[in-house]
Order: structure tokens, then C-alpha cells, then sequence
């Protein structure tokens, strides 16, 4: 049986006014593939905080997991120090 790894992306919490949910935004750099320039593209993903710990402007850490809801397949797995350079 093979064991996959499961996903874990950091970002910045950008809501926190739902019970027990976060909203954190990934920002990611991708490639124009006709003209070779980078430029940034921001995704939203719902996030599960089962304590309500983490609040707007944090960076967290956040890893895949089985559907919790019709939109949240991701949990919080920790903060990230902000002075860290990645």
C-alpha cells in the first residue's frame, strides 16, 4: 500500500469571522507561458481551527484533508514564525 503525502501550503489568514473556520490566502508566483514574465495569483481556501486559536493576518501553515464540509478540506496545522524567511 502506498501512502500519500498529503499537501501543506502556508499563507495568511484573511478572515476569521466564521466559528471554527479561517479563510487563508496563498499567494503563489506562476509563469506567463507566451511571454515567460512572472506574476502572482492569490488563491482562497477554508481552513478548519477547531479552538478558534488563529486570527486575521496570521501565517499559518495548512495541510489537505478529508472534506469537513461542502467547502473545507483543509486544517490548520500551525503558525509560522513571521520573522522566518522562506
Amino acid at each position: 500500500m502506498i501512502k500519500k503525502t498529503k499537501r501543506k501550503l502556508i499563507g495568511l489568514i484573511v478572515s476569521d469571522k466564521m466559528q471554527k473556520t479561517r479563510v487563508v490566502s496563498i499567494t503563489r508566483l506562476k509563469k506567463h507561458p507566451k511571454y515567460l514574465k512572472y506574476y502572482k495569483t492569490t488563491s482562497k481556501f477554508k481552513a478548519h481551527d477547531e479552538n478558534n486559536e488563529y486570527h486575521t493576518g496570521d501565517k499559518v501553515t495548512i495541510e489537505e484533508t478529508r472534506p469537513l464540509s461542502r467547502d473545507k478540506r483543509w486544517i490548520i496545522k500551525g503558525k509560522v514564525n513571521s520573522n522566518k524567511i522562506l
